[in-house]
């Protein structure tokens, strides 16, 4: 059996409309398995880049999820007003805001950690080691190129 007849919908050509079409699937896969949590993606990307538990900057948690710091500030109140995170001031630089979970943030983000986790063994399990570094390297170097 070739991979050709593996899908009944053909691999685009494009790298850049796989990885647009793998987002939506995702995104999909994400929605579904934590709909209890009643969050939208851009709050569950928030949570899942806070789960480690160390405070960031909104310039820092802008970064890692990819959007620049205006756009997340609409997040962070959502986020804030449903008890989930903190925003407090940096110690020396009165400037720079903080963002940290409360315990209710660190037990939303443990159950996406777990979900993520989840999704990716059922996704990516019978993938080799070789092919998703290689996916890695792709995705740097569309970061690289943003």
């Amino acid at each position: 059996m070739n991979s050709e007849s593996v899908s009944s919908t053909p691999a685009p050509a494009s790298v850049l409309l796989a990885l647009q079409r793998a987002t939506h699937a995702t995104l999909q896969l994400i929605a579904a398995d934590l709909v209890d949590l009643d969050l939208t993606a851009s709050e569950i990307n928030a949570l899942a880049n806070l789960a480690d538990g160390e405070s960031r900057t909104v310039s820092q948690l802008g970064a890692a999820v990819g959007v620049k710091p205006t756009t997340l500030t609409s997040v962070l109140d959502r986020l804030e007003r449903r008890g989930h995170i903190t925003r407090g001031v940096r110690a020396g630089d009165r400037r720079s805001v903080l963002i940290e979970l409360t315990d209710s943030g660190r037990e939303a983000a443990a159950v996406i950690t777990r979900s993520l986790a989840d999704i990716e063994r059922r996704a990516l399990g019978a993938l080799s080691v070789e092919a998703i570094a290689g996916f890695h390297s792709v995705v740097s170097a569309l970061i690289r190129e943003g």
